[in-house]
């Protein structure tokens, strides 16, 4: 489904620039970039928000249903970027329920977007002695792992996440992030074998075409708008894939090219993806690796 003239026409953006159609390129340009409209604070959340913290006040809730009430209303602060306020009704929740494997796995997120590893390492194991079955725990401990420096670790729990679906394109490109650091060239070989078996009706498989080189950068970007109905999946939609361009110009030594993208995901505003929680990570390691060579 095509998106309304209206919508086209009311929020986005095309910056016209030269791109190459012989494959990905690491230069200065950004292809045809569309930006996007920023997401609003859903009403329903903030609504959400209230009706949970007049309950809170309450003082005869078991503490069970009240570390449940917590749970939800962090989730709730997190998918609007209020990560402070979520980070503290996670750890209530954690000490009114021990169990909640869940608020130790948001826990472990968010310590890892501080770069505090350790704690965030501590957080996803937690959850995972708790569900030992919790699929996206070894995702996001992976992801720790990867930001940490310590990509082979990283590749073990992205490969016990990838084992459980091989048709998601996702699994696969953090998969090869990881592999590609510590060899390059077996990366993009077991990239190219685990496209086979990607499902090609999920839109984020062009991702992975992109990194094997076989779509280029404006050949992906005038794929964006394909196949949407809102200016929801719109904005996820351009989360996802300028997170995943910046990871690949930021890997090419393409700096500057790497952090617009990052911004332009972070524009999005789709504060509980993935791809917008990195994005910020990402640039703050951009300008702390810039630092040193501030001084040189």
């Amino acid at each position: 489904m095509k998106l309304s003239q209206a919508l086209l026409i009311g929020t986005l953006g095309i910056i016209s620039a030269c791109s190459s159609t012989q494959g990905p390129s690491a230069g200065n340009q950004m292809g045809n970039l569309i930006l996007a409209e920023p997401a609003k604070a859903d009403m329903r959340v903030q609504m959400a928000v209230a009706r949970l913290t007049e309950i809170l006040n309450r003082a005869d809730i078991p503490e069970p249903q009240k570390a449940e009430l917590y749970y939800q209303r962090g989730v709730y602060y997190d998918s609007v970027g209020l990560n402070g306020m979520a980070m503290y009704d996670f750890t209530r929740a954690v000490r009114l329920n021990p169990k909640l494997a869940e608020a130790y796995n948001f826990l472990g997120i968010h310590y890892t977007q501080q770069q505090e590893f350790v704690e965030a390492y501590t957080y996803f194991d937690s959850a995972l002695e708790i569900d030992p079955e919790h699929a996206y725990a070894f995702l996001n401990r992976g992801i720790a792992l990867y930001y940490g420096g310590r990509a082979d670790q990283a590749l073990k729990d992205f490969d016990l996440f990838y084992q459980q679906d091989h048709s998601d394109p996702y699994r696969v490109l953090w998969h090869y992030m990881a592999d590609s650091h510590m060899d390059p060239v077996n990366a993009k070989q077991t990239l190219r074998n685990q496209r086979a078996q990607l499902d090609n009706s999920n839109w984020a498989t062009h991702l992975v075409d992109f990194y094997l080189g076989d779509v280029s950068e404006s050949q992906l970007l005038n794929l964006l708008t394909e196949g949407l109905a809102n200016q929801q999946q719109l904005n996820n939609r351009l989360c996802e894939a300028y997170f995943y361009l910046g990871k690949y110009f930021a890997d090419a030594g393409a700096q500057g090219k790497a952090s617009n993208y990052f911004k332009a995901a972070l524009s999005t505003n789709v504060y509980d993806f993935v791809e917008h929680r990195y994005a910020r990570l990402e640039l703050d390691l951009m300008r702390e690796r810039s630092i040193p060579d501030l001084h040189k």
